[in-house]
């Protein structure tokens, strides 16, 4: 049997909203979902492969704005090799369907078949079998009736979208996808291999290679493990798969312990040596104890930063920053009077826990950047 070849992909949410970055950046985001549509497209012409698998979720949702809808079938006019989609969760082959609209059936290319349900499409000697959703809740899993359905014959890749029950912590939900029946189907020659949806980061369910998620194109959050890439299937004489990057764009955490002015000027170095700061998120854990000084000076720094970057933000559940202000920083403001003493309550309740200690850190960093824009 000769070598056979297709690219397994998923999750490109064309249309995601981008709420998390800075105004400025939403246009490039959503410009670099779109281009990853094209170099998929690329990729399939180098790599000679026969078509290309999308797993779910190429759509954000149903209710994608109509520019989003045509620009993809644009984009999606790149292909020169079949492209199979598969409606997942996000875009489900409801009433509402993207796939149904207007705005996708008239501009949609030729080379693009969504899969509507498991009638194989055979391409270049594989047969795939796609499972899609019909609804975001189906309260089951879509792929169990088509595996079942199945008997041993051609070479077979079944399309699914979904969480594999042994990745979930939730063993009682009724549409994950049971790996024993997914096991059971590879070793009996129903299927050759199973390309999922879904989850964003690239995986190998269980150790078997036989059974992946490519994780998303583009990068959608900070914990995604190996984001911005697809994966070159080779069925043959065994399995190979190989990965190829697409997406350019970054979320980064960083964790940081803050004790003084060093510490700031580490944090502010490390933030600079970061490359390509247009296409990196930035979420910072900040633990530690700073001055007020030293504190004002970290988010000035934070704010110039920030104009760097994708998106620039300290994360409020994973910090623990205190702010201790005691005389020297009091009288660095050069205050007297009443004010002095205001700015000693200030900095009483920006110590202390409560709920007012967030507005008096927030007050103490704005008084202190006043008083010494007037020095």
């Amino acid at each position: 049997m000769g070598l056979m070849r297709f690219i397994h992909t998923a999750d490109w949410h064309l249309g995601m909203p981008g709420g998390f970055l800075s105004p400025e950046s939403r246009p490039r985001y959503a410009e670099a979902r779109i281009d990853a549509v094209r170099a998929i497209a690329a990729l399939a012409s180098e790599v000679g492969a026969a078509f290309v698998l999308a797993c779910g979720d190429v759509f954000d949702s149903n209710h994608v704005d109509r520019q989003v809808v045509k620009r993809a079938a644009d984009a999606m006019s790149a292909f020169d090799v079949p492209l199979l989609i598969l409606p997942g969760n996000h875009d489900p082959l409801d009433a509402a369907s993207v796939y149904r609209s207007t705005a996708f059936t008239a501009a949609v290319p030729d080379c693009v078949t969504v899969i509507e349900g498991p009638d194989p499409i055979t391409i270049g000697g594989i047969e795939v079998v796609g499972a899609p959703w019909h609804a975001t809740h189906p309260g089951h899993d879509p792929s169990g009736p088509v595996i079942d359905a199945l008997t041993p014959g051609p070479v077979r890749v079944l399309a699914a979208h979904g969480v594999v029950d042994v990745l979930s912590p939730d063993a009682t939900d009724p549409a994950l996808i049971r790996m024993d029946g997914l096991c059971s189907a590879l070793d009996d020659g129903r299927l050759a291999y199973v390309a999922l949806g879904d989850r964003h980061s690239a995986t190998e369910v269980n150790g078997d290679a036989r059974v992946r998620y490519p994780g998303t194109p583009v990068a959608t959050d900070h914990g995604e493990l190996d984001p911005g890439q697809v994966l070159v299937v080779t069925l043959g004489d065994g399995l190979a798969v190989d990965t190829r990057p697409i997406g350019d764009w970054a979320f980064v955490r960083l964790e940081f312990r803050l004790d003084g002015g060093a510490d700031v000027d580490a944090l502010d170095s490390e933030l600079a040596a970061l490359p390509d700061k247009a296409r990196t998120v930035v979420r910072l854990y900040l633990t530690g104890t700073l001055s007020v000084a030293d504190d004002a000076r970290l988010w000035t720094l934070l704010d110039e930063q920030g104009e760097l970057f994708a998106a620039l933000a300290v994360s409020e559940r994973g910090s623990d920053l205190a702010v201790m202000a005691d005389d020297t920083d009091l009288g660095a403001l050069g205050l007297s009077g009443y004010a002095l003493a205001a700015a000693e309550d200030i900095a009483a309740l920006a110590s202390a826990d409560g709920e007012e200690q967030p507005a008096a850190r927030d007050a103490l960093r704005l008084l202190y950047r006043l008083t010494r824009a007037g020095t």
